[in-house]
């Protein structure tokens, strides 16, 4: 993996994170609202769960390979 490679991923990592802390935010707003719209709570949890698979893709993707 090339530096640049490298700069790309953490980039887009930086940029998932900031998404999923964002979802966070929302999906808590709509848990707090007095008549949860839940079709819509239900894709933003489903939205997490992608994006938390990305990062741990592209966490693994950054980490090298160490044989104990």
């Amino acid at each position: 993996m090339t530096n640049e490679d490298a700069r790309e991923l953490e980039s887009e990592l930086a940029r998932l994170h900031q998404e999923h802390r964002d979802l966070d935010v929302a999906i808590d707003a709509l848990h707090q609202s007095p008549a949860p719209d839940l079709l819509r709570l239900q894709r933003l949890k489903k939205r997490k769960l992608l994006l938390r698979d990305r990062i741990a893709f592209i966490e693994d993707q950054i980490t090298p390979d160490i044989i104990a």
